[in-house]
């Protein structure tokens, strides 16, 4: 058997980008336009500062102005939903996003719930989950939706595919699922505590990966030629006692059985802010009462 092919997540963020860019200057030279994404940080949380800094810059990069809110880690709860609800009034901003996670003393779940789901741009409102749920018009999560247009540029049609996601959070498991549904897959959601687990997994000609254990699933769980989508970003100790980034699937045997697999780092990672460019763009057409583009399944 011949090794997978190698999903280039990077590589397909990078053309996603830059469509973005091409839609952003035209929405600007055509209607005066400028898509604005509020980013707001809570606390000194270090993955949270670098996440913060990539988006501001590639946000940019984009075209589209980027307002970032840094507030201390004893902001209260009343202060962070008093700077969300002028975001929200403000015509500017079409996008708002709250890094998680906030510090214990805010209810993460109170913040979420406040952000207009119009602007809702990380898809995590509940009126958003339902949309996607009902195939109403929403935004849905970055993760999975990236994850999407990745299988959708390997395999084309997914109509009729058995696919298995594994892990079931509501930021990418469920919404994940819903997505795949959407695109007529036979789904399943799998978990730590499905019974035979393995089995579930080589039944599917499509398996998305998160559960957040390195490793864990194997290259003997892979049916021949299934497409692996690998959302896991686990940092464990390599050789020499180094810090390595792996994924929830073991690549080395993995790579070896699947028809197709995105590797760690660069295959899911990339596409989550590209994405939420695309969802800001979205909303500003949207705001504006203009043709939204269909940027990343076109490729």
């Amino acid at each position: 058997m011949s090794d997978a092919k190698i999903i280039d997540g990077k590589a397909f963020a990078a053309k996603l980008r830059g469509d973005i860019a091409a839609e952003v200057a035209k929405l600007k030279d055509a209607h005066g336009v400028t898509p604005g994404l509020a980013v707001i940080l809570v606390g000194e949380d270090p993955a949270s500062q670098v996440y913060v800094r990539n988006k501001g810059k590639q946000t940019i990069e984009c075209g589209m102005n980027s307002y970032e809110h840094k507030l201390s880690a004893d902001t209260s709860q009343e202060e962070l939903l008093a700077l969300i609800a002028k975001l929200n009034a403000d015509p500017k901003v079409h996008g708002i996003l709250c890094q998680l996670p906030v510090p214990k003393h805010i209810d993460d779940q109170a913040i979420l719930a406040a952000i207009d789901p119009a602007k809702d741009v990380d898809g995590f409102h509940v009126v958003n989950a339902g949309a996607l749920a009902t195939g109403g018009e929403g935004f849905a999560p970055c993760t999975p939706y990236g994850c999407l247009m990745l299988l959708k540029d390997t395999l084309g049609d997914l109509s009729g595919l058995r696919a298995v996601v594994v892990g079931r959070s509501n930021i990418v498991g469920k919404p994940m699922a819903q997505l795949l549904l959407k695109e007529s897959c036979t789904v399943t959601i799998a978990h730590s505590r499905t019974r035979d687990l393995p089995e579930e997994v080589r039944r599917a000609d499509i398996v998305v990966a998160a559960v957040g254990r390195p490793n864990m699933i194997k290259g003997d769980w892979i049916a021949p030629g299934a497409t692996v989508i690998d959302v896991g970003i686990n940092r464990v100790e390599g050789a020499e006692g180094k810090m390595k980034l792996v994924g929830d699937v073991e690549f080395e045997t993995a790579s070896k059985i699947a028809g197709a697999i995105t590797p760690v780092p660069g295959g899911v990672g990339p596409m989550t802010i590209a994405c939420l460019l695309n969802n800001t763009l979205i909303s500003a057409c949207r705001a504006n009462g203009l043709a939204v583009p269909n940027l990343g399944f076109d490729s």
